[in-house]
């Protein structure tokens, strides 16, 4: 399973996890980086003592290399770009923001950057400043999501870039693992599996809603204000859709309501296991999700699953 994604980072599999905000901490990114991956730290808006306690855990975790996803929209951004150089981290995936004023300062402490893009037009932009592959995120995700689908998107990316491109979004299992390296990704970023893993900090009760979850049960709220997000149907989602309906007969719409009703709703679901008012971010593979397991047999399961079934394929259309 080598890849031109491996080779550049150092890895023995082409997976990456996500940066996911309030979850991805060194405990869930230093198990699996060692199991193989590229665990990632989720900066968020962290300060940077925050970030700063977790790298230096996952290096008594591991010594094999990990990332950092850095919101550039934080209002710490600045400080974890200062922090990930004096760390010497190795990799840093972005998002929300252009990393290009960073980029020198990357170089030069021989940073591989990675920014998560939604567009071919963005991945080209963050190709010619120097990225050193990219990560293409569809709508299939969850979290904060863009409008193309990961099956339309990264074939497109794949054909107008030459560095090295990973693909993100709806990746349940190895069956979506191998059709993303058919369409040309050098790897897969693995985000709503790798939340039910026994090393994810999350609260017990965010796991079982995922473990329960069908194929049906997400949803996107925000589509017509601020930023969509794809998360588990609950009561947050409804009063997402009650408001969004209210304001949308509105000449003025007030986005500030929005902005109220979101304050603080991740944390509610991935600390305190609200499951009724928290953020249950989540892809829609959440209905492929049965069991916890740890990040190693989450990784061996698609490593797995993807050489059989390619191999068999490849066998039958032979």
């Amino acid at each position: 399973m080598q890849s031109k994604i491996c080779e550049l980072l150092g890895i023995e599999y082409p997976i990456f996890q996500g940066g996911m905000a309030w979850i991805a901490d060194a405990s869930l990114a230093g198990a699996v980086s060692e199991a193989g991956g590229l665990g990632i730290i989720a900066g968020g808006s962290a300060p940077k003592e925050v970030v700063q306690a977790e790298i230096r855990k996952i290096k008594e975790i591991t010594d094999k290399p990990f990332g950092v996803n850095i919101m550039l929209l934080s209002p710490f951004a600045e400080d974890i770009v200062d922090l990930v150089c004096e760390e010497n981290v190795p990799v840093v995936t972005t998002g929300a923001g252009n990393p290009g004023k960073y980029m020198a300062r990357f170089k030069e402490h021989n940073i591989k950057v990675i920014p998560v893009i939604p567009s071919v037009a963005l991945g080209t932009r963050m190709e010619k400043i120097g990225a050193d592959a990219v990560v293409v995120e569809g709508m299939e995700a969850g979290g904060h999501i863009g409008k193309l689908t990961t099956m339309s998107m990264v074939p497109q990316v794949v054909d107008a870039l030459t560095i090295p491109v990973i693909a993100a979004g709806g990746i349940g299992d190895g069956r979506g693992m191998a059709a993303a390296l058919m369409l040309g990704a050098s790897g897969v970023q693995i985000g709503t599996r790798f939340l039910v893993a026994k090393e994810c900090t999350v609260h017990d009760q965010y796991k079982a809603r995922i473990i329960k979850a069908r194929d049906v049960d997400t949803t996107v709220t925000c589509q017509h204000f601020g930023h969509p997000v794809r998360a588990i149907k609950n009561k947050l989602t409804n009063e997402y859709d009650r408001l969004e309906k209210i304001e949308l007969r509105k000449e003025n719409p007030d986005l500030e309501e929005f902005d109220r009703l979101g304050q603080g709703a991740l944390r509610k679901a991935v600390i305190e296991g609200d499951i009724d008012h928290g953020s249950i971010m989540a892809g829609q593979i959440a209905g492929l999700v049965k069991k916890e397991e740890t990040a190693k047999e989450i990784i061996e399961s698609y490593i797995i699953e993807t050489k059989e079934i390619m191999t068999a394929r490849c066998t039958q259309w032979l």
